[in-house]
């Protein structure tokens, strides 16, 4: 599993026009899964972003968690974080879980994350979505498992 993390002012997810999931200050998460992933790899996943300290202190260091500032995150699966551009110019996606696998460890990942406290949104997986941020800091992380 791979999640591309990016700390935000703002995040929001369009579907047809129609706003689907939004947020202010916290993560957009951007989740991907492989064909080994389990329900244990979201679960820690989630763990690890419920409790990562990269938002602001009063002293301007990285000190703080999503809990500690009121944070939510924008969950929006992204099967393209296992795009292989090793071979020539048209991506393959052969390193993604199929959506019959993935869908359910992406929602697993949602459920670890509200389980954990944290304020969650998403995006609707399968779906072809637009997704708008203003990143702060810019901070962005890539966790896998």
């Amino acid at each position: 599993m791979r999640i591309l993390l990016q700390r935000v002012a703002q995040a929001s997810v369009t579907v047809d026009g129609r706003r689907v999931g939004a947020v202010g200050r916290g993560f957009l998460a951007l989740v991907g899964v492989a064909p080994h992933d389990t329900a244990a790899d979201a679960a820690r996943l989630a763990a690890k972003v419920s409790r990562l300290r990269v938002f602001d202190d009063d002293r301007g260091l990285m000190n703080l968690a999503l809990g500690d500032v009121g944070g939510a995150v924008l969950a929006v699966s992204q099967f393209t974080l296992y795009a292989d551009t090793r071979k020539g110019n048209r991506p393959s996606f052969t390193d993604a879980a199929p959506a019959e696998r993935g869908e359910p460890l992406y929602e697993a990942f949602v459920t670890a994350l509200r389980a954990a406290g944290v304020p969650v949104e998403t995006g609707l997986f399968g779906a072809r979505m637009q997704v708008s941020l203003v990143n702060d800091g810019p901070v962005t992380i890539l966790l896998e498992s």
